[in-house]
């Protein structure tokens, strides 16, 4: 099945969800719908629409009288998807304003790990979900800790210990096979992570590649381009590449890429590394001597 076909699920959620707000509906069911929502615009990198999602969802928790069993998932994605947003000041600001218990949540958690990501500490993102990976976090479902494995694996992947990022991508394969879990994945960012899995390393083949259909993100060059084994530049660091001759941001080339400003940053310094350049213009050059930026190799 193409990837095509396989969002049109996702829009006809996304049509029933504006149909409802716009009904005469109780708060309950106005809230699930902006989680959703939410949702489904953070697994597509739509960061900014997400967070309007997630912020009305946690307001609405805010008016109900008794706690809803989603609150912690809604805060903990709110404040993730300002970290990948670049806000992670408020993201951090907004975390240590909330109740212990909330905070040594394994949803909080894993938010703290994606702000520790976007702040380029690896190291600190895996404190940030031990507790989770381990057991003794509290959290609401085992969704939470398919998202833990795979924070885990990027920040060993931003470590360079690819052997231990392929076994938490695969941890992750396997608590998702059971029920076909993809949006995990795709709210985490995890396209680059899966795919430096090797299919002959994982019991979950089948469920990779369904994953992979559906992340967005541009298609992958072939493995056995030229230039990409001359330079062994990733797929990822070469589709990042192709926006350098740009006068884009950092920022704006991570909200086109779907990904994070972390992600950019260590994609960049591995460039330079492997295209022996000092800075931006000089990769440029030598992309360019390298036939890199050829339309062979566009987006």
């Amino acid at each position: 099945m193409s990837a095509a076909a396989r969002r049109e699920p996702e829009r006809a959620v996304l049509f029933y969800a504006a149909q409802a707000l716009q009904a005469d509906t109780g708060p309950d069911i106005r809230l699930l719908v902006h989680q959703t929502t939410g949702m489904l615009k953070a697994a597509r990198g739509r960061n900014h629409e997400a967070l309007e999602e997630f912020s009305a969802a946690e307001y609405l928790h805010s008016q109900l009288e008794s706690s809803h069993a989603t609150a912690r998932q809604v805060t903990g994605w709110m404040l993730a998807t300002r970290a990948r947003l670049g806000m992670t000041g408020e993201a951090r600001a907004a975390l240590a304003a909330l109740s212990d218990e909330l905070a040594d949540s394994g949803e909080l958690g894993n938010a703290r790990a994606v702000i520790r990501l976007a702040e380029g500490d690896p190291d600190g993102a895996l404190d940030a979900v031990r507790d989770v990976l381990d057991g003794t976090a509290p959290v609401i479902g085992y969704v939470t800790v398919v998202e833990a494995h795979l924070l885990a694996g990027l920040a060993y992947r931003e470590l360079g210990d690819q052997r231990a990022a392929n076994q938490a991508a695969e941890r992750a394969l396997a608590l998702a096979e059971a029920d076909r879990l993809v949006l995990p994945f795709a709210m985490t960012d995890s396209r680059e992570l899966l795919e430096a899995l090797p299919s002959h390393e994982t019991a979950h083949a089948a469920l990779l590649a369904d994953i992979l259909d559906v992340l967005p993100g541009p298609p992958v060059p072939p493995r056995e381009d030229p230039a990409l084994l001359a330079t062994g530049l990733s797929p990822g660091e070469l589709r990042e590449l192709r926006y350098l001759p740009t006068n884009l941001s950092r920022q704006e080339i991570a909200d086109e890429l779907s990904v994070s400003v972390n992600t950019v940053s260590t994609h960049l310094r591995s460039i330079y590394a492997k295209l022996g350049a000092n800075d931006r213009s000089e990769a440029v050059h030598r992309a360019r001597e390298l036939r890199l930026l050829t339309a062979g190799h566009a987006l």
